[in-house]
């Protein structure tokens, strides 16, 4: 597989690019930035496989410019960067990397919830600054027993489901269907979902139905005794929307891993001690990132030998 060309889109985890390299011929897109019609005039026929991520991944313009693509591999359980029915259409395979980075986002959504609700960050800055000389920090708000809705009970959805259960949070949810096997109350509409929760997370997938679903209706309905945590896309929430109910106080606060404009979130979230922002790192951790890289490697293995893909999604 050693002549097998494989593009990936941009910068990964570097362990994910030296393995790509001991086992294929590795193209890096960003390395031809200066020149892309030199570079697809040069590589586009040779090419069989993408690797891409959250950042960028295989839209319908790179996969036309392909002709003998095979394969999409995503480093990533989230498929919002890659134009699937172009994939179908052209009988090219997607994969992605689900199940292996489950507990991370699982833990990162419950820390968020933990950090906005007793106001960590605002606390770690008070010892930094001297200001605790000066009289104790005052109140935050209690985390365990709050009722959690969650927006989307999938496997990370359910993850942060039983999370939560073990502070004692009564949970619910919304999804595209009730779900069976599970207790947990279904509610067929997320604003009222968010009217009968006070902490409201939002982890399912990012689809044309699913985009700006969080909208003013639910952060009114949240209310400003409410938060919100996102650990899925940014595109779920109607961010100008967000920004302007924390401004006004119509919604608690929020923990967010995720934005609409990234690496670029609302500058006006920077002052507020009541929000929680983190780089999209909900997976970022050493050993969940080797899994993936592992797994991204693998189904390319696989599909390459002739052998069943290990996470298809195509």
């Amino acid at each position: 597989m050693n002549n097998t060309c494989v593009l990936v889109t941009c910068p990964m985890f570097t362990y994910l690019e030296q393995e790509l390299e001991t086992r294929f011929n590795l193209i890096k897109l960003w390395d031809h930035s200066s020149s892309k019609a030199e570079f697809f005039n040069n590589y586009s026929s040779s090419i069989k496989a993408v690797v891409g991520n959250t950042k960028v991944g295989a839209d319908a313009k790179l996969i036309d410019s392909l002709p003998n693509l095979e394969i999409v591999a995503s480093y990533s359980v989230g498929l919002d960067k890659i134009d699937l029915d172009k994939c179908k259409q052209r009988g090219i395979k997607v994969t992605n990397t689900p199940d292996v980075l489950t507990d991370d986002v699982a833990d990162l959504a419950i820390g968020l919830a933990l950090a906005v609700l007793r106001k960590v960050c605002v606390c770690d800055q008070f010892v930094r600054s001297g200001n605790w000389i000066s009289g104790d920090f005052g109140l935050a708000t209690k985390f365990s027993g709050k009722s959690v809705g969650i927006v989307g009970l999938g496997r990370i959805g359910s993850a942060i489901a039983k999370r939560a259960e073990a502070f004692q949070c009564p949970i619910s949810y919304h999804s595209r269907s009730k779900k069976p096997n599970t207790n947990y109350k279904y509610y067929s509409n997320i604003v009222d979902l968010a009217a009968n929760c006070e902490i409201l997370v939002v982890a399912c997938a990012l689809t044309e139905e699913t985009h700006h679903i969080v909208n003013r209706k639910v952060i009114d309905a949240l209310g400003p005794k409410g938060f919100l945590i996102n650990i899925a896309r940014g595109a779920h929430v109607d961010e100008p929307e967000l920004v302007s109910a924390l401004l006004e106080g119509r919604l608690g606060g929020a923990g967010l891993d995720v934005f609409e404009n990234e690496p670029e979130p609302p500058e006006q979230l920077f002052a507020l001690d009541n929000v929680v922002l983190v780089p999209h790192v909900g997976s970022d951790t050493g050993e969940t990132s080797k899994a993936m890289a592992d797994l991204v490697i693998s189904n390319l293995e696989a599909h390459f030998k002739g052998k069943p893909l290990l996470t298809p999604v195509i």
